[in-house]
């Protein structure tokens, strides 16, 4: 039986402009001109009989039902540079990509996820440096780096691509042994502090209309992760970052006992040195990240 595929060089353009989400990187990225990515797009949509982007002054979007087009048509990429790369045949992204990102977010986000990147990209090694020092600061430009946004860095394209609020969090032993059902029940608890988050519960206490609230204890640690793993083993209630803690509701380590409020948080970005914007390795990481973020 024929299979009704569309032409396959303007599938290709268009899923590299759609995960690049710009016409100029994608041209970059296959080594062709800017009018040539464009050209394949257009060849595709007539294809299709639909439109792909949105197209304004300086940029391009894609629409709904292109963007969930491209979420099936880059794993089939992903798919066949794989069985390219078990054939014996050199990939493309067969090198070491290097991801900086804070160590919180990589113990608790990152790294339960990267296996199944790895799965899906076995000739692409990633090294992940962990680290909160300012974009600006850093001596050598990783391939990507990862913080809390949207900012704007001089020669970084930024793409956000997982949004976060902060909530109370605690173990469900906790509750067994003491009740919290209201915000007010706070009073009976140990609250968790981290010492470089100093506002997080002054901030939500006075969102919860209760800022002169006085718990029964306050704890403080220096970092982050330690207050969440005290939350976890039941020590008391945490601000929990409502990304970095998923998985821990998820599988039952840590309960949200109110239905609000929520504190509002920086979302986490992707930030890509500009001379790396055409990168196929970078491309594919930090499309993956984006997925997983709307898998969030």
């Amino acid at each position: 039986m024929k299979r009704a595929l569309p032409p396959l060089n303007a599938l290709r353009t268009f899923e590299a402009a759609g995960r690049l989400g710009s016409f100029k990187d994608a041209a970059a990225a296959l080594h062709v001109t800017s009018g040539a990515v464009s050209q394949q797009v257009r060849l595709l949509e007539a294809w299709l009989g639909a439109p792909l982007f949105e197209r304004r002054n300086r940029s391009v979007t894609l629409t709904q039902a292109a963007r969930a087009y491209l979420d099936e048509v880059t794993p089939l990429f992903e798919q066949l540079s794989q069985a390219t790369a078990r054939f014996g045949m050199p990939a493309a992204s067969a090198r070491a990509l290097c991801v900086n990102a804070p160590a919180t977010f990589t113990l608790r986000w990152l790294v339960p996820r990267l296996a199944q990147f790895r799965a899906a990209h076995p000739g692409l090694t990633v090294r992940v440096e962990t680290s909160n020092e300012p974009i600006d600061s850093l001596k050598d430009k990783p391939d990507i780096v990862i913080r809390g946004g949207p900012d704007t860095f001089y020669g970084y394209a930024m793409r956000p691509f997982l949004a976060e609020e902060r909530v109370p969090v605690c173990s469900p032993s906790l509750l067994q042994r003491r009740a919290l059902q209201k915000p007010d029940d706070l009073r009976q608890h140990t609250l968790l502090h981290t010492s470089s988050l100093p506002r997080l519960w002054p901030d939500w206490l006075s969102r919860a209309e209760i800022a002169d609230l006085k718990p029964d204890a306050d704890l403080t640690f220096d970092h982050f992760d330690l207050t969440l793993q005290a939350a976890i083993d039941g020590i008391g209630v945490a601000m929990g970052p409502t990304a970095l803690v998923s998985d821990d509701l998820a599988a039952g380590r840590l309960v949200a006992p109110f239905a609000g409020p929520r504190l509002p948080s920086r979302s986490y970005c992707a930030y890509v040195p500009d001379e790396k914007a055409g990168d196929d390795a970078v491309g594919l990481f930090r499309a993956w990240l984006e997925r997983q973020g709307r898998q969030a």
